[in-house]
Protein backbone atom coordinates (compact mmCIF):
# COMPACT_ATOMS: atom_id res chain seq x y z
CA UNK A 1 0.00 0.00 0.00
CA UNK A 2 2.77 2.66 0.98
CA UNK A 3 4.98 1.64 -2.33
CA UNK A 4 1.50 2.13 -4.22
CA UNK A 5 1.06 5.86 -2.42
CA UNK A 6 4.69 6.30 -3.13
CA UNK A 7 5.01 5.96 -6.93
CA UNK A 8 1.26 7.63 -7.27
CA UNK A 9 3.08 10.97 -5.35
CA UNK A 10 5.95 11.01 -6.90
CA UNK A 11 5.25 9.63 -10.64
CA UNK A 12 7.07 12.82 -11.73
CA UNK A 13 9.92 12.71 -9.50
CA UNK A 14 11.92 13.48 -12.80
CA UNK A 15 10.85 16.43 -13.26
CA UNK A 16 10.54 17.93 -9.50
CA UNK A 17 14.81 16.71 -9.46
CA UNK A 18 16.30 17.98 -12.83
CA UNK A 19 16.66 21.62 -11.79
CA UNK A 20 19.20 20.32 -8.86
CA UNK A 21 21.25 18.01 -11.51
CA UNK A 22 22.90 21.37 -12.90
CA UNK A 23 26.33 21.39 -10.62
CA UNK A 24 27.58 25.13 -9.26
CA UNK A 25 31.26 25.41 -9.52
CA UNK A 26 31.55 28.52 -6.99
CA UNK A 27 30.42 25.82 -4.90
CA UNK A 28 32.52 22.86 -5.67
CA UNK A 29 35.66 24.99 -5.52
CA UNK A 30 34.78 25.99 -2.35
CA UNK A 31 34.03 22.58 -1.21
CA UNK A 32 37.54 21.65 -2.19
CA UNK A 33 38.90 24.45 -0.38
CA UNK A 34 37.18 24.57 2.86
CA UNK A 35 37.79 20.41 2.68
CA UNK A 36 41.56 20.07 1.46
CA UNK A 37 43.15 22.46 3.43
CA UNK A 38 41.72 21.86 7.09
CA UNK A 39 42.68 18.18 6.30
CA UNK A 40 46.14 19.26 5.08
CA UNK A 41 46.40 21.77 8.28
CA UNK A 42 45.49 19.90 10.81
CA UNK A 43 47.71 16.83 9.27
CA UNK A 44 50.70 19.26 9.48
CA UNK A 45 49.33 20.19 13.00
CA UNK A 46 49.00 16.19 14.45
CA UNK A 47 52.51 15.62 13.13
CA UNK A 48 53.97 18.67 15.39
CA UNK A 49 51.59 17.44 18.32
CA UNK A 50 53.81 14.08 18.48
CA UNK A 51 56.05 16.44 20.59
CA UNK A 52 53.14 17.24 22.89
CA UNK A 53 50.93 14.37 23.71
CA UNK A 54 49.71 11.49 21.40
CA UNK A 55 46.34 12.21 22.99
CA UNK A 56 46.26 15.39 21.58
CA UNK A 57 47.57 13.29 18.22
CA UNK A 58 44.73 11.17 18.21
CA UNK A 59 41.92 13.78 19.38
CA UNK A 60 43.29 15.78 16.26
CA UNK A 61 42.79 12.50 14.33
CA UNK A 62 39.63 11.85 14.97
CA UNK A 63 38.17 15.55 13.65
CA UNK A 64 40.87 15.47 10.94
CA UNK A 65 38.58 11.88 9.75
CA UNK A 66 35.79 13.87 9.16
CA UNK A 67 37.04 16.04 6.65
CA UNK A 68 38.72 13.13 4.75
CA UNK A 69 34.80 12.46 4.74
CA UNK A 70 34.52 15.46 3.20
CA UNK A 71 37.24 14.62 0.58
CA UNK A 72 35.90 11.53 -0.08
CA UNK A 73 32.62 12.62 -0.31
CA UNK A 74 33.95 14.65 -3.06
CA UNK A 75 35.82 11.57 -4.72
CA UNK A 76 32.17 9.89 -4.36
CA UNK A 77 30.65 12.72 -6.27
CA UNK A 78 33.04 13.05 -8.99
CA UNK A 79 32.75 9.47 -9.95
CA UNK A 80 28.91 10.22 -10.11
CA UNK A 81 30.22 12.90 -12.49
CA UNK A 82 27.97 15.24 -10.80
CA UNK A 83 30.62 17.13 -8.93
CA UNK A 84 31.47 19.42 -11.73
CA UNK A 85 30.32 19.90 -15.43
CA UNK A 86 33.00 18.16 -16.84
CA UNK A 87 33.95 14.73 -17.10
CA UNK A 88 37.70 15.00 -17.12
CA UNK A 89 37.77 17.52 -14.74
CA UNK A 90 35.63 14.99 -12.31
CA UNK A 91 38.04 12.21 -13.02
CA UNK A 92 41.17 14.60 -12.40
CA UNK A 93 39.82 15.55 -8.98
CA UNK A 94 38.22 12.42 -8.12
CA UNK A 95 41.98 10.61 -9.08
CA UNK A 96 43.47 13.16 -6.90
CA UNK A 97 41.26 12.62 -3.71
CA UNK A 98 41.87 8.76 -3.93
CA UNK A 99 45.69 9.66 -2.66
CA UNK A 100 43.84 11.18 0.23
CA UNK A 101 41.18 8.57 1.01
CA UNK A 102 43.45 5.59 -0.32
CA UNK A 103 40.47 4.48 -2.11
CA UNK A 104 40.93 3.39 -5.76
CA UNK A 105 38.79 6.10 -7.63
CA UNK A 106 37.82 3.91 -10.53
CA UNK A 107 37.19 0.85 -9.17
CA UNK A 108 35.65 2.27 -6.72
CA UNK A 109 33.43 4.50 -8.27
CA UNK A 110 32.11 1.21 -10.55
CA UNK A 111 31.52 -0.84 -7.29
CA UNK A 112 29.32 2.35 -6.07
CA UNK A 113 27.15 2.37 -9.48
CA UNK A 114 26.17 -1.29 -9.32
CA UNK A 115 24.89 -0.56 -5.58
CA UNK A 116 23.25 2.12 -7.15
CA UNK A 117 21.28 -0.22 -9.84
CA UNK A 118 20.95 -2.69 -7.07
CA UNK A 119 20.09 -1.17 -4.28
CA UNK A 120 17.58 -3.53 -2.26
CA UNK A 121 17.64 -5.98 -4.22
CA UNK A 122 18.05 -9.48 -2.44
CA UNK A 123 20.16 -10.89 -5.19
CA UNK A 124 22.52 -8.54 -5.23
CA UNK A 125 23.46 -7.88 -1.54
CA UNK A 126 26.51 -6.26 -0.23
CA UNK A 127 27.27 -4.12 -2.88
CA UNK A 128 27.76 -1.13 -1.29
CA UNK A 129 26.02 -1.60 1.85
CA UNK A 130 26.53 -4.27 4.47
CA UNK A 131 25.85 -8.06 4.05
CA UNK A 132 22.66 -9.18 5.79
CA UNK A 133 20.63 -12.21 5.77
CA UNK A 134 16.75 -12.43 5.32
CA UNK A 135 14.94 -14.65 8.06
CA UNK A 136 14.24 -17.55 6.27
CA UNK A 137 17.63 -18.19 5.25
CA UNK A 138 19.40 -17.94 9.01
CA UNK A 139 16.51 -20.23 10.22
CA UNK A 140 18.28 -22.86 7.75
CA UNK A 141 21.33 -22.75 8.52
CA UNK A 142 23.55 -24.89 11.15
CA UNK A 143 24.49 -23.72 14.33
CA UNK A 144 28.37 -23.14 13.50
CA UNK A 145 26.46 -21.01 10.83
CA UNK A 146 24.58 -18.79 12.78
CA UNK A 147 27.05 -18.29 15.28
CA UNK A 148 29.40 -17.11 12.35
CA UNK A 149 27.00 -14.52 11.28
CA UNK A 150 26.09 -13.09 14.62
CA UNK A 151 29.89 -12.56 15.20
CA UNK A 152 29.63 -10.93 11.44
CA UNK A 153 26.89 -8.57 12.76
CA UNK A 154 28.65 -7.94 16.01
CA UNK A 155 29.43 -3.87 16.61
CA UNK A 156 33.17 -5.01 16.90
CA UNK A 157 33.01 -6.89 13.53
CA UNK A 158 30.83 -4.40 11.67
CA UNK A 159 32.35 -0.83 12.86
CA UNK A 160 36.11 -2.13 14.06
CA UNK A 161 37.43 -5.26 11.78
CA UNK A 162 35.54 -4.61 8.51
CA UNK A 163 36.85 -0.78 8.21
CA UNK A 164 40.18 -2.16 8.54
CA UNK A 165 39.68 -5.30 6.56
CA UNK A 166 38.00 -2.97 3.86
CA UNK A 167 40.69 -0.78 4.03
CA UNK A 168 43.98 -2.93 4.09
CA UNK A 169 42.88 -5.86 1.88
CA UNK A 170 39.01 -5.21 0.11
CA UNK A 171 40.56 -2.34 -1.25
CA UNK A 172 43.68 -3.79 -2.44
CA UNK A 173 42.79 -6.69 -5.04
CA UNK A 174 39.72 -6.34 -7.01
CA UNK A 175 37.79 -9.03 -5.75
CA UNK A 176 34.36 -7.58 -7.53
CA UNK A 177 34.57 -8.43 -10.96
CA UNK A 178 32.84 -5.57 -13.49
CA UNK A 179 31.72 -4.59 -16.74
CA UNK A 180 35.08 -3.57 -18.90
CA UNK A 181 37.19 -5.32 -16.40
CA UNK A 182 40.31 -4.96 -18.10
CA UNK A 183 40.59 -1.14 -18.14
CA UNK A 184 39.27 -0.79 -14.89
CA UNK A 185 41.79 -3.75 -13.86
CA UNK A 186 44.82 -1.44 -14.85
CA UNK A 187 43.20 1.61 -13.35
CA UNK A 188 42.94 0.32 -10.07
CA UNK A 189 46.42 -1.49 -10.06
CA UNK A 190 47.68 2.12 -11.00
CA UNK A 191 45.90 3.93 -8.84
CA UNK A 192 47.04 1.71 -5.69
CA UNK A 193 50.93 1.73 -6.81
CA UNK A 194 50.64 5.59 -7.01
CA UNK A 195 49.09 6.00 -3.77
CA UNK A 196 51.07 3.63 -2.51
CA UNK A 197 54.23 5.54 -3.70
CA UNK A 198 53.17 8.91 -2.54
CA UNK A 199 52.33 7.49 1.31
CA UNK A 200 56.14 5.75 1.11
CA UNK A 201 57.77 9.40 -0.01
CA UNK A 202 56.23 10.96 2.83
CA UNK A 203 57.13 8.11 5.59
CA UNK A 204 61.02 8.07 4.05
CA UNK A 205 60.18 12.33 4.67
CA UNK A 206 58.95 12.46 7.95
CA UNK A 207 59.92 9.02 9.10
CA UNK A 208 57.85 6.17 9.02
CA UNK A 209 56.87 5.52 12.57
CA UNK A 210 55.89 9.47 12.61
CA UNK A 211 53.69 8.85 8.92
CA UNK A 212 52.37 6.05 10.14
CA UNK A 213 51.10 7.38 13.97
CA UNK A 214 49.41 10.46 12.17
CA UNK A 215 47.74 8.67 9.11
CA UNK A 216 46.75 5.44 10.38
CA UNK A 217 44.28 7.08 13.26
CA UNK A 218 42.78 9.50 10.53
CA UNK A 219 42.39 6.51 8.02
CA UNK A 220 40.89 3.98 11.33
CA UNK A 221 38.62 6.56 12.40
CA UNK A 222 37.39 7.68 8.90
CA UNK A 223 36.63 3.70 8.08
CA UNK A 224 34.56 3.90 11.21
CA UNK A 225 32.90 6.70 10.23
CA UNK A 226 32.66 5.69 6.94
CA UNK A 227 31.13 1.82 8.06
CA UNK A 228 28.55 3.69 10.42
CA UNK A 229 26.67 5.70 7.47
CA UNK A 230 26.65 2.43 5.16
CA UNK A 231 25.26 0.81 7.98
CA UNK A 232 22.47 3.32 9.31
CA UNK A 233 21.32 4.82 5.25
CA UNK A 234 20.03 0.98 4.39
CA UNK A 235 19.38 -1.24 7.82
CA UNK A 236 17.10 0.82 9.44
CA UNK A 237 13.91 -1.16 10.62
CA UNK A 238 11.23 0.53 8.65
CA UNK A 239 13.01 -0.63 5.12
CA UNK A 240 12.56 -1.88 1.54
CA UNK A 241 13.73 -4.80 -0.10
CA UNK A 242 12.91 -6.71 -2.98
CA UNK A 243 13.63 -9.55 -5.47
CA UNK A 244 14.58 -8.28 -8.52
CA UNK A 245 11.34 -9.43 -10.22
CA UNK A 246 9.46 -7.12 -7.87
CA UNK A 247 11.55 -4.17 -7.70
CA UNK A 248 11.59 -0.64 -8.01
CA UNK A 249 13.91 2.17 -8.37
CA UNK A 250 11.78 4.87 -6.05
CA UNK A 251 10.49 2.73 -3.88
CA UNK A 252 14.52 1.48 -2.84
CA UNK A 253 15.55 5.01 -3.03
CA UNK A 254 12.70 6.55 -0.91
CA UNK A 255 12.08 3.83 1.57
CA UNK A 256 15.11 1.72 1.52
CA UNK A 257 17.37 4.23 2.48
CA UNK A 258 16.80 7.04 5.11
CA UNK A 259 17.06 10.69 5.76
CA UNK A 260 19.74 10.82 8.18
CA UNK A 261 19.03 14.03 9.83
CA UNK A 262 21.93 15.39 11.61
CA UNK A 263 23.21 18.65 13.91
CA UNK A 264 23.94 21.15 11.10
CA UNK A 265 27.93 20.72 11.37
CA UNK A 266 27.90 17.03 11.50
CA UNK A 267 25.63 17.27 8.10
CA UNK A 268 28.31 19.68 6.99
CA UNK A 269 31.21 17.15 8.11
CA UNK A 270 29.44 14.59 5.96
CA UNK A 271 28.99 16.36 2.79
CA UNK A 272 25.61 16.14 3.46
CA UNK A 273 25.34 12.43 2.53
CA UNK A 274 22.47 12.07 5.24
CA UNK A 275 20.33 13.24 2.37
CA UNK A 276 20.55 9.59 1.13
CA UNK A 277 17.23 9.11 -0.17
CA UNK A 278 17.73 11.87 -2.73
CA UNK A 279 21.26 11.07 -3.55
CA UNK A 280 19.64 7.08 -4.78
CA UNK A 281 16.36 8.78 -6.24
CA UNK A 282 19.17 10.97 -8.39
CA UNK A 283 23.04 10.19 -8.16
CA UNK A 284 23.48 13.13 -10.66
CA UNK A 285 22.65 15.94 -8.29
CA UNK A 286 25.77 16.81 -6.59
CA UNK A 287 26.21 16.83 -2.53
CA UNK A 288 25.97 20.68 -2.24
CA UNK A 289 22.42 20.85 -4.00
CA UNK A 290 21.13 17.81 -1.64
CA UNK A 291 19.80 19.85 1.12
CA UNK A 292 17.90 22.64 -1.25
CA UNK A 293 16.54 19.65 -2.53
CA UNK A 294 15.40 18.24 0.36
CA UNK A 295 13.79 21.74 1.60
CA UNK A 296 12.20 22.74 -1.52
CA UNK A 297 10.37 19.20 -2.19
CA UNK A 298 8.87 18.00 0.49
CA UNK A 299 6.99 15.31 -1.02
CA UNK A 300 10.45 13.67 -1.59
CA UNK A 301 10.67 13.43 2.05
CA UNK A 302 7.17 12.45 2.74
CA UNK A 303 7.52 8.50 2.58
CA UNK A 304 11.16 8.17 3.89
CA UNK A 305 12.13 6.80 7.02
CA UNK A 306 13.90 9.38 8.80
CA UNK A 307 16.46 9.31 11.68
CA UNK A 308 18.14 11.59 14.35
CA UNK A 309 21.15 9.95 15.51
CA UNK A 310 19.79 8.95 18.86
CA UNK A 311 17.23 7.09 16.74
CA UNK A 312 19.45 5.93 14.28
CA UNK A 313 21.06 3.88 17.46
CA UNK A 314 18.64 1.48 17.14
CA UNK A 315 19.77 0.38 13.82
CA UNK A 316 22.29 -1.87 16.04
CA UNK A 317 20.07 -4.48 16.90
CA UNK A 318 18.57 -4.93 13.06
CA UNK A 319 20.35 -7.93 11.85
CA UNK A 320 17.73 -10.07 9.74
CA UNK A 321 15.07 -8.95 6.82
CA UNK A 322 12.18 -10.40 7.61
CA UNK A 323 10.00 -11.21 4.43
CA UNK A 324 7.04 -11.66 6.14
CA UNK A 325 6.79 -8.44 8.08
CA UNK A 326 9.02 -6.26 5.48
CA UNK A 327 10.87 -4.75 8.07
CA UNK A 328 15.12 -5.35 9.16
CA UNK A 329 14.08 -7.15 13.02
CA UNK A 330 16.52 -8.05 15.72
CA UNK A 331 17.72 -11.43 16.78
CA UNK A 332 15.51 -10.73 20.09
CA UNK A 333 12.34 -10.32 17.49
CA UNK A 334 13.69 -13.53 15.54
CA UNK A 335 12.91 -15.18 18.96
Amino acid sequence: MKNTQLKEALNNWGKIVKKYQKPNPKKAVIQILNSYLPFIGLWILMYYSLNWSYFITLALGMVNAFFLVRIFIIQHDCGHYSFLKSKKVNDIIGFISSFFSTIPYKYWSQSHAAHHAHNGQLEHRGLGDIHYLTKREYLVLSGWGKFKYRVFRSMLVQFVISPIVYLTINLRYPFNRLKDWKKTRIEYFLNNILVGLVYVTLALLLGWQKFLMVHLPVLMFFGIIAFWFFYVQHQQEENYKAWKDDWDHVSASILGSTYYKLPKLFQWLTGNIGFHHIHHLNSRIPNYHLEACTLDTPELTKFVPVLTFWKSLQCIKQKLWDEERGKMISFKELG
